[in-house]
């Protein structure tokens, strides 16, 4: 099945899972220009104030729609450097958190592969609002599973490759991380991998997405995490400035 994305999907995506923030500082922001127009105050700092304002609201849609409308994200380009290959003896895992825009994207470009697709969206563990919007729209791929994040339902050394693809952030607890991950890796085989792809809380998504950037996690936090895992290697390369990809191998 291909998938053809609508113009600008990934940026609409943002907005529309996150409208709850833009509500709020829409409302804040009208606040601001109403009491400069009330009450005589500094037009310095009032200007300062709405040009902040404006960078928080504007700044991290420019840069959605850089990494998910512009950059060939959803082409798959980037996996080219990850030397996969395609067999029909490969077992191929699609891990997310309820939202799924990869699996038919995965499966046409491994289409001999066995691709399964598991989804470990806890509603009492995973409260964030946009992830709850998210899956209101997600499609679903054929035989999606609803997993445990710390149970996933295959035998040990079973799967040639995991992806994990702007997904496992969504688990806020490192030990729950820790725990995943150790699934993660009972379940590669000797020369399996696991392809995660995510933001990171650094500088350049400080720029994109101000006190937003804290919604993900740190490289060392991961590698901590994979560490703790098991997995023996935790090798970077970065797809755009605000981009990570991971390869690692148990």
């Amino acid at each position: 099945m291909e998938i053809k994305r609508r113009p600008f999907q990934g940026v609409l995506n943002i907005l529309s899972f996150n409208r709850h923030f833009y509500v709020i500082g829409l409302g804040i922001l009208v606040l601001i220009i109403t009491s400069h127009v009330l009450i005589a105050w500094s037009d310095l700092l009032y200007w300062v104030i709405v040009a902040s304002f404006l960078y928080g609201l504007i700044m991290p849609l420019i840069v959605s729609a850089y990494v998910y409308d512009f950059s060939g994200y959803y082409d798959f380009h980037w996996l080219k450097n990850c030397a996969l290959e395609d067999s029909s003896t490969n077992q191929i895992l699609n891990i997310n958190a309820g939202f799924d825009e990869t699996s038919f994207i995965i499966k046409n470009n491994f289409p001999q592969s066995d691709l399964k697709v598991f989804d470990f969206y806890n509603a009492k563990r995973h409260t964030e609002p946009a992830i709850i919007r998210a899956r209101k729209v997600s499609l679903v791929y054929p035989n999606t599973q609803q997993i445990r994040s710390n149970a996933i339902p295959l035998k040990d050394k079973s799967v040639d490759l995991v992806f994990l693809l702007s997904a496992a952030h969504e688990i806020r607890s490192h030990e729950e991380k820790v725990q995943f991950l150790k699934e993660c890796h009972r379940l590669c085989k000797p020369t399996g991998k696991v392809i995660m792809v995510e933001h990171l809380r650094d500088f350049p998504n400080f720029l994109a997405f101000s006190v937003g950037f804290t919604h993900f996690f740190s490289r060392k936090a991961w590698k901590k995490a994979f560490e703790s895992a098991g997995f023996s290697s935790f090798m970077e390369s970065k797809f755009t400035p605000f981009m990570s990809v991971f390869t690692c191998c148990p």
